[in-house]
């Protein structure tokens, strides 16, 4: 009687032991909030930027916005390949925290093949502009931002204006990506827009053109301020 009753209790204990034993734990995903940065929305931006932090929105978006979220590759509407880069959520999917070097973000920027993003014939992305997403990464991915120390007497060509059309503009606007058939790489291409009046009516999101940067932040006031007065002091290669 009791050889009834044990058979079927070993055979339940059996099975459990031997669910239990190919439970898999599923991989968890990455949440996207950049450990103590922020969560996903538009960061709060600190009084002053620390010259030894990396800010996302100041530094990191724009360069991404300008390299990798024109139309056709990783905007809202095109998602190349299902990669939507448009924002600080969706970029952490490509990203692991600290971790540079295991991050898809970084790796595909650093490749020199035809692998690489931006694919060719578009240009790479600069020794610079790698570095500062590197460093982001590995600072920790934050949703940061800072108040820079952006000054509006400071209008020259080389000192301002070229920083920011590096930044935030030649991505789209290069001769292998000519976004809108405007390019802004080099100064006599800036300057065929900045006298035809596109460049400041862009940045400054005026009636009757295109605002600019297209899936990015507008300009700062002191940017905008900045590119103005160079307009107005005749263009320079200064």
């Amino acid at each position: 009687m009791k050889k009834v009753f044990i058979y079927p209790a070993l055979m339940l204990l059996g099975l459990v032991v031997l669910l239990y034993a190919c439970r898999h734990e599923l991989p968890v995903p990455n949440s996207g909030t950049g450990g103590t940065g922020g969560g996903g929305g538009i960061p709060v931006p600190v009084s002053n930027c620390n010259p030894d932090s990396v800010y996302f929105a100041n530094q990191v978006m724009p360069i991404i916005s300008s390299n990798c979220t024109m139309s056709g590759c990783h905007d809202n509407i095109s998602h190349a390949d299902g990669v939507n880069l448009t924002t600080y959520t969706q970029i952490m999917k490509y990203v692991r925290v600290g971790n540079a070097a295991s991050s898809k973000l970084y790796t595909v920027i650093i490749k020199t093949n035809g692998d690489r993003m931006p694919p060719p014939p578009m240009p790479a992305l600069t020794t610079a502009q790698k570095n500062l997403i590197q460093k982001w990464i590995n600072q920790g991915a934050k949703n940061n931002s800072c108040i820079g120390s952006c000054d509006t007497t400071v209008f020259t060509y080389s000192g301002a204006v070229k920083p920011i059309m590096d930044a935030k503009c030649s991505g789209c606007h290069n001769p292998a990506n000519l976004g809108g058939n405007i390019d802004v790489s080099t100064y006599n291409a800036i300057k065929v827009v900045a006298l035809n009046g596109k460049l400041y009516g862009s940045v400054a999101h005026q009636t009757g053109y295109s605002p600019m940067p297209k899936n990015a932040a507008k300009l700062s006031d002191c940017e905008i301020r900045q590119i103005q007065k160079w307009i107005h002091a005749g263009v320079l290669n200064n």
